[in-house]
């Protein structure tokens, strides 16, 4: 029997379990209803205040600079490595996900040297394999890490990976999307010259605006290395730092929407308040997925509290498009699997939801799995 109400969000919206674009506020979509001129004092005051904001995320705010870019946050990441990496560099590139795979992809396409190590989707890069390729390959410069893999929702260990990349004299570059302002990441005392996030992650705003936030001295070093007008991030930082205007187009509603957003995020605690909420968010699901029979394809030690990844039930009569549809019907959007080491969905914490609505949509997949014919506590 389907449940007797249909959740929704503030603004009668379907709520997003996904890992971004996400259940936004109301006040974040209400301030997007006004218009601003992109050179207008008014908005380029907003732009400033939200650059200069986000390196306090990561206790940055005298050795970083925040360059957006325009654009989903591979915009960013793409930005980042094309910038960062010379011509002559060479990027060892950890792999084990989508997400890693892409930036070896980027790389491939803007003719930058590169390795891979890979390891499965559920499992961390080998510290032992890193420290041997660096030693082995004195033409690396630079070593990619993602900060959580949102293929499966694993919290790669970047802390060791960027000593490791310190002692051995390399650089570092994060892809931290569905990290930053959830995880933390504290450059006092953790050695990258950039990461890459973008708007419409754990800052809870909309999608349009990527960014990177880059230590002022390595920025400094990366003129003329850019494979494109748009992507260089030397140049946009020059011209927003000497303007405050973008070279081009900025997606103005984005922005302010952002600004929104940090406001919201910081109100919550920062980092620390909003950690604790996806924390809390990602313990109910687990909990209560195990308790109808799911199993988690992560441990608890390699979990982060962004997405979790569940197995397929090996029910037959579960399947996943009704699975899918009939949550949707109840107002629920998930997100379907991308692994290859197992037949699996994701189901995110993120994003302008509490504990409440997790403890609504636990049950709510109960009502399904009932009304799907699969046995309770027996799913998986």
């Amino acid at each position: 029997m389907a449940s007797a109400s249909i959740a929704r969000s503030e603004t009668g919206d379907p709520l997003l379990l996904t890992p971004g674009p996400l259940t936004t506020s109301k006040s974040v979509k209400e301030v997007m209803v006004h218009d601003w001129g992109s050179r207008d004092a008014a908005f380029i005051a907003i732009n400033k205040a939200v650059l200069e904001g986000l390196p306090k995320i990561i206790h940055g705010e005298a050795e970083f600079v925040t360059v957006p870019m325009q654009g989903s946050g591979t915009f960013a990441v793409e930005a980042m490595l094309t910038t960062f990496v010379p011509r002559s560099g060479k990027v060892l590139v950890l792999v084990n996900g989508a997400y890693g795979l892409r930036a070896k992809k980027i790389l491939d396409v803007a003719g930058r040297a590169n390795i891979v190590h890979e390891t499965a989707e559920d499992t961390p890069p080998d510290l032992v394999e890193i420290e041997r390729l660096l030693s082995a390959d004195p033409a690396i410069t630079h070593v990619f890490a993602v900060h959580c893999e949102t293929t499966s929702g694993i919290r790669n260990p970047v802390e060791a990976v960027a000593a490791l990349t310190a002692r051995l004299g390399r650089r570092l570059l994060i892809d931290a999307m569905s990290a930053f302002g959830a995880l933390e990441l504290d450059a006092r005392e953790v050695a990258f010259d950039a990461v890459a996030a973008s708007s419409n992650k754990c800052i809870q705003g909309v999608p349009g605006l990527g960014f990177v936030l880059a230590r002022k001295t390595a920025l400094a070093e990366t003129k003329g290395n850019a494979t494109t007008l748009v992507l260089d991030l030397h140049d946009q930082h020059q011209a927003i730092s000497t303007t405050g205007q973008y070279r081009f187009t900025p997606p103005i509603h984005v922005i302010v929407a952002f600004h929104e957003a940090l406001k919201e995020f910081w109100a919550e605690g920062g980092v620390a308040g909003r950690g604790e909420r996806y924390a809390d968010n990602a313990r109910i699901l687990i909990d209560g997925m195990r308790a109808l029979g799911f199993e988690t394809l992560l441990p608890e030690a390699r979990q982060a509290p962004i997405i979790v990844t569940f197995h397929m039930p090996k029910d037959p009569a579960f399947a996943f498009q009704r699975f899918y549809d009939a949550l949707k019907d109840r107002g629920y959007v998930i997100y379907p699997g991308k692994l290859t080491v197992a037949d699996s969905f994701r189901i995110g914490c993120i994003g302008d939801l509490y504990a409440k609505d997790m403890k609504a949509f636990v049950g709510v997949v109960a009502e399904v799995l009932k009304d799907m014919g699969v046995g309770l506590k027996s799913a998986a």
